[in-house]
Order: C-alpha cells, then structure tokens, then sequence
C-alpha cells in the first residue's frame, strides 16, 4: 500500500531533502508541499494525505496550529497522521504538539532509514514513542501543561478493565507491545487487542495520545511511578 505523504517545512532546503529521501522508497508517495501551517491545512483537505511530516516554528501558522486544526477537522481513524520533525531545543513546543494530535516526533538530523521506518510506523496507526525522549518530554512538561479543557479523564479510567489499566500503565512507560507481552506473559496479538480496546475506550487516536491521557488522569506519574 502506497502512503501519500505531505511535506510542511518553511525551509524549502529541508523539504527537497526530504522530498529525495522519501521518493527513493516505492512505498512513499509525497502528494504536497507546504511552507507554512495554513497551508497544510488547506493542503490536507485537498489532498488527504496518510502522513504529514509538520515542522513547528513556521511563518503564518505554526505546526502546533496547524496540528490541531488538522486533528479537530478530521477526527475519526482516517484522519491523516501528524509526525513532527523537531530538534531537542523545541522539546516543550514538540509536547504541545502531542497534546494537539500529533502521532509521534523525530529529530531532522534522524537517519534516513530511521526517518523511512518511522513513516511507516506512524501510518500503520500506531504512534513513534521513543521511551528516553517521550519519558523526558512529559516528566518536563506533563504537570506545567494543563489538560484540555472538558477532559474527561474519570469516566472513561473506570471503563477500563483491571487488564487494560495494566497496559495503559506499560504502554505510558514507552514500552512496545512484544515489550508488554513478555511482561504479562501472553501473546503480542493479545497486548494488541488490548491496547486498541483501551485506546477505544479512552477515545484517543493512538499511543502518544493514551500516554498523554494517563499523565492527565493521574494514572502514571511523571517521575514514571504509577498511580
């Protein structure tokens, strides 16, 4: 299956080496280029692209905006993914970007293997949860940065059964789904059937978002105890 990507970067430099980085692979299909946060708005709707690689700091409208208004227009599991490139002195901008719907983030000096598989992961659904980065991200900023208004996080934790709450708690710790299935002892494709139900329940889009929900809830601490 062919992912349709669309490029956001001020930096036209940037988006041509993105741009021939991510042709070389027949699986990526890069459907758009924007300079800026509104018109990558304007870009997805024409286009519907499965991935957007979203710089933040842009003229016009930041990444941040432009992810949120993304996400808010297009809520449902078709909505396209949002993967921010970023470097570590954005790292509180790279928070809000999460909390605005991004599904994951990578440094632009990451290698382009890593950049290509990264891609793939972020359209497979899933979400790019380094634990060292993700884990430094949140302990920073999760208790500075207040939830969404009208969160709420009460009644949909008491929807999640005993099983599920365990796998909220590991997923929140960076941990992937092999990770959590040799931790409980049971199949990688039981973790995922878990982990998809959770996500439903929370009604999140995907991991980052579950992880961010659980900060919220007061379900993991940022110091990584549980709650």
């Amino acid at each position: 299956m062919t992912v349709r990507l669309l490029l956001v970067d001020d930096d036209d430099l940037v988006r041509t080496g993105l741009k021939m980085i991510l042709e070389s692979d027949p699986d990526f299909e890069i459907v758009g280029e924007a300079s800026n946060g509104l018109e990558a708005v304007i870009l997805t709707e024409r286009f519907n692209p499965d991935v957007i690689l979203m710089d933040i700091q842009m003229p016009e409208m930041d990444g941040i905006e432009a992810t949120r208004r993304i996400s808010t227009e297009s809520p449902d599991d078709e909505s396209p993914r949002v993967l921010v490139l970023t470097t570590f002195e954005q790292n509180e901008y790279v928070f809000q970007a999460l909390r605005a719907g991004a599904s994951g983030f990578l440094l632009k000096r990451t290698p382009a293997d890593d950049l290509i598989a990264g891609i793939k992961v972020i359209a497979e659904g899933d979400s790019l949860l380094s634990p060292s980065v993700t884990r430094r991200l949140i302990n920073e900023f999760a208790n500075s940065s207040p939830s969404p208004a009208g969160t709420d996080t009460s009644g949909k934790v008491e929807t999640l059964t005993e099983r599920e709450m365990e796998v909220l708690q590991l997923v929140s710790h960076g941990m992937s789904n092999q990770e959590i299935a040799d931790e409980l002892v049971v199949s990688e494709g039981t973790v995922k059937t878990h982990v998809k139900r959770t996500l439903s329940k929370l009604e999140v889009r995907d991991r980052t978002q579950a992880v961010i929900f659980a900060y919220n809830a007061g379900i993991v601490q940022p110091d990584g105890d549980s709650g």
